[in-house]
């Protein structure tokens, strides 16, 4: 495993990280604690101390899962970055909720749910440009660090908002985390500049681009309906299934897993610091961090 300084942040982190939007139970599985269990057991083994969750992933589900493992472990083993800003209320559904006094109660909720008395990155999580210009929200947050709950902010960026990574390092923001992949690097010009700039980590999510990198899908392929994939309008996701099977043709060296291949590709940019792909079980883990030795 490799490790990167976290821009302008002291954590070392690895530069393969776990995603783990799926332990709400939005990507076709429910998982049980045994099998949250041994995917976080053998990520430790890989070397991998980095790990990704949210508020809103099951309506704080996937970080009970998580601190419920962190109980029983070494805490300080591991970075934990979570987010605000959404209500879970059902599958897919949720409400914004970036009120100064409701990222109060959601930081404390969160902190009991991760069973942990601080966080190491706590992510403003994908909120218009008007709920992140509000400085009664950022005045609470530095007070929350002062006391001890925060150690570092980040703000996870949706495709479409620039100037939130411009700003970011005004707002004491120190990581940014984008939707970076071979599909998609839109981020190239939308934020990492302005990370480079500033000295900002990056976590680079959906590295896989939802899956379709890792030629394990064809054009046509059906997802269920309790999977986050299966909202995709059927054109949107054949034209995207055309171009990954296309990359995969053309662009990944005979013998290489397309999956690590695609994980490499995205730390090829040295101001990428970590990437957070998703997992399904301890085999994916092992794949996903044997990405790193491609990544040089």
């Amino acid at each position: 495993m490799q490790y990167r300084i976290l821009g302008s942040t002291s954590l070392s982190t690895s530069v393969i990280g776990i995603g783990t939007w799926q332990f709400g139970g939005e990507w076709g599985v429910n998982f049980t604690q045994a099998a949250v269990d041994a995917i976080i057991d053998t990520a430790e083994e890989c070397g991998i101390n980095l790990i990704d969750t949210a508020e809103c992933y099951g309506d704080h589900l996937s970080e009970r899962l998580i601190g419920d493992y962190l109980l029983r472990h070494d805490r300080s083993k591991w970075i934990i970055a979570t987010k605000f800003g959404h209500q879970f209320n059902d599958f897919l559904n949720r409400t914004d909720a970036f009120q100064a006094e409701r990222v109060r109660d959601q930081l404390d909720a969160s902190l009991r749910a991760l069973k942990t008395d601080y966080i190491d990155l706590y992510q403003f999580h994908s909120g218009p440009d008007e709920a992140f210009h509000n400085d009664k929200l950022w005045t609470l947050l530095d007070k929350e660090k002062q006391a001890g709950k925060i150690r570092f902010l980040g703000c996870s960026l949706n495709k479409t908002t620039q100037i939130q990574a411009e700003q970011a390092a005004q707002y004491g923001i120190e990581a940014i985390q984008v939707l970076y992949n071979r599909l998609d690097r839109s981020a190239e010009n939308r934020h990492l500049p302005a990370a480079e700039k500033d000295n900002l980590g990056v976590l680079a999510r959906v590295p896989l681009a939802s899956g379709l990198l890792t030629g394990k899908y064809r054009e046509g392929h059906h997802f269920e309906a309790n999977d986050v994939r299966s909202r995709v309008k059927r054109e949107d996701l054949d034209r995207q299934l055309e171009e990954a099977q296309q990359i995969i043709r053309e662009e990944v060296p005979e013998g290489t897993d397309p999956a690590q291949w695609a994980i490499a590709w995205c730390l090829r940019r040295p101001v990428v610091t970590a990437v957070i792909p998703g997992c399904k079980d301890p085999r994916q883990v092992r794949g996903n961090a044997a990405a790193a030795e491609l990544a040089g």
